[in-house]
């Protein structure tokens, strides 16, 4: 089972909110997941995200490939924890 970890969109049609979720590759966006990492919202000013970095860095560990914009929220996540 090769995992990804991505966005699932929530909210309405024009306020978008999404899920960091950790999810077999082959499951459609919004389907079922394995885990729940964090959150995204993009319509918020400042610190958008929320993201369990020592969940992420284990599914990293493991192999599981994240999509770009994951990638950037982790790398945003580890250098405001570094600080």
């Amino acid at each position: 089972m090769a995992v990804a970890l991505r966005l699932t969109r929530q909210g309405s049609a024009d306020r978008p909110y999404y899920k960091i979720i950790a999810v077999d590759s082959r499951v459609r966006r919004d389907g079922r997941f394995i885990e729940q990492l964090g959150t995204y919202d993009p319509m918020k000013e400042g610190v958008n995200y929320d993201i369990d970095l020592a969940a992420a860095d284990k599914w990293l560990g493991t192999g599981a490939k994240p999509s770009e914009t994951v990638k950037s929220i982790i790398r945003k996540a580890r250098t405001a924890a570094a600080k």
